[in-house]
């Protein structure tokens, strides 16, 4: 029976490249940058955000109530309940839930709410600690002077009405109203105001969305748009707040 022999090949190796082997003209490329290695990829300041740390003021007419977890009745989970704080003000009511590893704290003597983490080297602590302090200090806004939103319709017969009924859609409370919208389509477009929202039209192409919560004024305002976006080569379309375009050329066959 006839064996097989294993042959290593071997290959000369190769010489290692030094400066003193390099030509003159060449050594500046295999010379380290020392900029290079300190150099960051963004030219934005280092340091973390400072948003959750920034104190929030609270208006006189404000009042701020934190309520504790209800107590649960049942087995025993390691999910913690969130903490809730009621936000009372001269336009109306809300709600802002705290994580667990959040803790607020009101001054009274300055009118400063504060909110702290308990580790903020932790990076999950760190990304809601910024978000609840944005929340909370959009709904002390919100109650006390409250959210707009104004939208432009742009374009030749665009036009928008608030009526108190409409024929393709059904309310979903009482008394809901209903933003009506003539865009360039063949039909009528009706769309239902949310609760918490107040609409009205200062002008036939004007549409004027005032509110508690931020969320909901922007979200329903995104829903008008959404039937006729800008177009860049007329500049038509409904546009939110100070929203703009940019023009472009038109197509030259």
């Amino acid at each position: 029976m006839a064996t097989t022999q294993r042959v290593k090949l071997r290959f000369p190796r190769q010489p290692r490249v030094t400066a003193s082997s390099l030509p003159d003209f060449l050594l500046p490329a295999f010379q380290p940058n020392p900029r290079s290695t300190n150099r960051p990829f963004t030219t934005s300041s280092p340091h973390a955000s400072r948003v959750g740390a920034a104190s929030i003021t609270v208006p006189q007419e404000v009042n701020l109530r934190l309520l504790d977890p209800p107590k649960r009745r049942g087995p025993i989970t390691r999910i913690v309940p969130p903490k809730v704080i009621e936000i009372h003000g001269p336009l109306g009511k809300a709600a802002v839930q705290l994580p667990p590893f959040v803790s607020y704290a009101l001054n009274d003597a300055t009118r400063k709410a504060t909110l702290s983490v308990l580790d903020r080297k932790a990076r999950d602590q760190r990304e809601m600690w910024g978000t609840t302090r944005s929340y909370l200090a959009n709904h002390i806004l919100g109650v006390s002077e409250g959210h707009t939103a104004i939208l432009r319709l742009v374009g030749v017969g665009y036009r928008a009405t608030v009526e108190p009924a409409a024929i393709t859609v059904k309310p979903e409370y009482p008394g809901q109203q209903f933003v009506s919208l003539k865009v360039g389509y063949s039909h009528p477009i009706e769309l239902g105001v949310p609760m918490g929202v107040k609409a009205s039209t200062p002008l036939p192409t004007r549409i004027l969305l005032e509110g508690i919560d931020k969320e909901v004024v922007n979200s329903f305002a995104a829903r008008i748009k959404r039937w006729r976006k800008p177009e860049p080569y007329k500049g038509k379309g409904i546009f939110v707040n100070e929203e703009t375009i940019k023009l472009k050329a038109k197509k030259i066959k």
